[in-house]
């Protein structure tokens, strides 16, 4: 495990402790949120602890033609309740990501200095979010960083059932149309799994990353 300084740098991700965690410090700069991605790394923490990097080996992904699309969701699609939009509302979608509760946890990762991190990277156009509406009410969306051939998913959030999972499809189909190669989804939930997701070796999914 690696102590970052200032200095902007990653160690190579085979050099991660077995649990994933690559390094501890460092910030959340632009520009060293920018190299993490591109390095196959994002950061994940609680409020009070420090800055930690990770890399997880397996990581869970998305090939884009294997996402699955059940005939319940089809039909909820197909009846055009709700609208979804792409940067519309980028701050609002981080900021429910932060308070909805999820089953199983007892608290959030996203901190105000993640959500202030992350609104900076979608000014500079690297950020990106997908909004659902119900009668003009944002009820589900997610954020992630956009690569341009790779898109790392970061959170989602739903305030009515199968908001956020309209999102995830909707973004699926967007980045197939724009041939990107793979979604990033981090690390194993049996939600993604029913979507398709499934994990792939760490040395895999860097192959993708820097072809």
């Amino acid at each position: 495990m690696f102590y970052l300084t200032e200095d902007l740098f990653f160690p190579p991700v085979h050099l991660a402790h077995s649990s994933g965690i690559i390094g501890l410090g460092g910030d959340l700069s632009p520009e060293r949120l920018q190299l993490a991605y591109q390095s196959g790394i994002f950061p994940w923490f609680e409020d009070g602890e420090p800055i930690t990097w990770w890399s997880p080996n397996p990581r869970m992904v998305l090939f884009l033609d294997e996402l699955v699309v059940s005939k319940s969701m089809r039909n909820i699609r197909n009846r055009k309740i709700f609208k979804v939009t792409f940067n519309k509302d980028f701050r609002a979608v981080i900021s429910n990501c932060q308070i909805i509760k999820r089953e199983g946890q007892n608290g959030t990762w996203i901190t105000d200095d993640m959500i202030e991190a992350y609104c900076k990277l979608h000014d500079l156009g690297i950020a990106k979010s997908v909004e659902v509406w119900q009668d003009d009410e944002l009820v589900g969306g997610l954020y992630g960083v956009d690569l341009g051939h790779v898109f790392c998913g970061e959170s989602m959030f739903s305030k009515v059932s199968n908001a956020s999972k309209v999102a995830f499809i909707a973004l699926v189909e967007k980045l197939k149309k724009e041939h990107y190669k793979l979604l990033d989804c981090q690390v194993y939930n049996s939600h993604l799994e029913s979507l398709g997701c499934r994990e792939i070796s760490r040395d895999d999914f860097m192959s993708i990353l820097k072809s």
